[in-house]
């Protein structure tokens, strides 16, 4: 297993710390205030340097990947997936803290899935659809308005709402951009 792979899988597992970081400092849980009750002060920005991190191996791995040749199957298969899975793990922790609402995150979600649902469809004909602009401008969005819910400082309240908003946006347009750049491939098997 290559670098890029590691990295990639390491951000998986990242996931498991920041949600019972982020949900458990808040729940109470019983176990986890034996376990983590020393930290459960600062367990939000604790959560906040994993989910960095975690954002940083995802531009890492892909620029390892294709500076030293180490594009995989299972790179392009897991890298995307382990993204989704870290950013609606957090929003889905936001909405349990009460930092960001349902139909947003639904919006956000129902995108990945659609987008997923067709990439799908593409590699049944052969047909691999990159990565486009507007999804990275709305990763890098997502994954800033995320920082900013998780940070919750108050003075920040109002950066926090634009970065949603241009995140909800840029969503859409990606989900667009994609549907419009791809209709063959749901027409007729093609580009």
């Amino acid at each position: 297993m290559n670098l890029p792979n590691k990295l990639t899988i390491f951000r998986v597992i990242l996931i498991i710390p920041f949600v019972l970081l982020m949900l458990g400092s808040h729940a109470q849980w019983g176990w986890y205030m034996a376990v983590f009750g020393g930290i459960v002060d600062y367990a939000d920005y604790i959560a906040l340097g994993i989910f960095i991190i975690a954002s940083f191996t995802d531009m890492l791995d892909g620029k390892i990947a294709r500076k030293y040749n180490l594009v995989t199957n299972f790179g392009k298969f897991m890298d995307p997936l382990a993204d989704k899975l870290l950013v609606c793990s957090a929003m889905i922790c936001l909405i349990e803290l009460d930092r960001i609402s349902a139909w947003i995150v639904i919006i956000i979600i129902s995108r990945e899935f659609i987008i997923s649902g067709f990439r799908l469809v593409a590699a049944d004909n052969h047909v691999v659809i990159a990565a486009s602009y507007w999804g990275k401008f709305k990763t890098t969005f997502q994954m800033i308005m995320v920082c900013l819910m998780i940070a919750d400082i108050e003075v920040l309240a109002i950066l926090t709402q634009v970065v949603m908003w241009i995140a909800v946006v840029l969503t859409i347009v990606s989900l667009v951009d994609y549907l419009v750049k791809n209709k063959g491939v749901l027409l007729d098997g093609k580009i």
